[in-house]
């Protein structure tokens, strides 16, 4: 498959524009403001639903 603009499953266009957007947040976005925000959400009263949503998603195991 040579065609990079081929959308459905394995999405190049928009797999290439999610990480550029990725790249740009991690090097001149609020990075520091968010993880406070992530932080108090968890030690807040959805903190509970939020590490249930965590688990069920599967992040945090292992590969």
């Amino acid at each position: 498959m040579t065609d990079k603009k081929i959308q459905g499953e394995g999405d190049y266009i928009s797999g290439k524009k999610y990480q550029d957007m990725q790249h740009e947040f991690a090097e001149n976005g609020p990075v520091e403001e968010k993880a406070r925000e992530a932080e108090e959400a968890l030690d807040g009263p959805e903190g509970q639903d939020l590490e249930q949503a965590r688990r069920e998603t599967g992040e945090g195991k292992t590969r």
